[in-house]
């Protein structure tokens, strides 16, 4: 089950941050884009349980963007992201409203509509529960490249199961998923020669580190960074 690891440093969230736009409808899903809406490559990035109107995941977007992406953070939590503070709806319970797996139903009719506007290859990248929306789309082949971030929920079988390269950063503090985890998921990855992957454990940071950083702490910032720029980097490898 889901950690307090996983509630740890909540955003103050702004539904009118970045520097993209909020759609009421794009796949179905109000949504947050980003981006050339003319580029034939797209990102789904795909929120923690507080949300797509978290600052640092637009701030995430516009950078991804900025890298040649039409990027799009669908609201796959319907205006419910979990309130720590919210004592009738602690995390089990909210997390029975608002299933992974849910999220991966609702994200397909969002790249059906990427191929209709000519998109024609699709990554994601997922942050804690969005890791595993994440991993469900690339277990049914429905995108070419994924990242996973500090992933909660994700199991060895999910990784038996990946079909397209998959890149997975982890934390070494992390009770979701601890280093010795994330190893084990390398070693699925290194006996299955016919998917590319990348693994890496970022030293002396937490769970949730690549997205709910504070941006008074440097060596955060700069942690964060490092992590979305190889997040980048998988992308370029993968849908250029």
């Amino acid at each position: 089950m889901a950690s307090s690891q996983c509630c740890e440093n909540p955003p103050a969230l702004s539904p009118t941050g970045g520097e993209g736009k909020v759609v009421d409808s794009f796949g179905g899903l109000k949504a947050y884009l980003a981006g050339s809406p003319d580029a034939k490559s797209a990102v789904v990035l795909v929120s923690d349980v507080f949300g797509f109107d978290a600052p640092n995941l637009r701030k995430i977007a516009d950078k991804v963007a900025s890298s040649g992406y039409f990027v799009v953070v669908p609201d796959f939590l319907h205006g419910d992201p979990y309130t720590p503070d919210n004592a009738e709806k602690p995390l089990p319970v909210w997390i029975k409203s608002h299933a992974p797996e849910k999220g991966f139903e609702e994200a397909k009719p969002v790249i059906a509509a990427l191929k209709e506007k000519g998109v024609s290859k699709v990554g994601a990248a997922g942050y804690c529960w969005g890791a595993k929306v994440v991993v469900e789309l690339a277990k049914a082949h429905e995108i070419q490249a994924a990242v996973l971030l500090h992933p909660s929920f994700v199991t060895v079988d999910d990784i038996k199961e990946v079909k397209c390269p998959i890149s997975i950063l982890g934390a070494e503090i992390d009770k979701m998923s601890p280093p010795e985890l994330v190893k084990q998921f390398e070693q699925v990855l290194s006996a299955n020669s016919g998917v590319g992957h990348f693994v890496k454990i970022f030293p002396g940071v937490a769970h949730g580190w690549s997205v709910r950083y504070s941006h008074d702490d440097a060596a955060a910032v700069k942690s964060a960074e490092e992590a979305l720029a190889d997040m980048i980097d998988w992308f370029n490898k993968n849908l250029k």
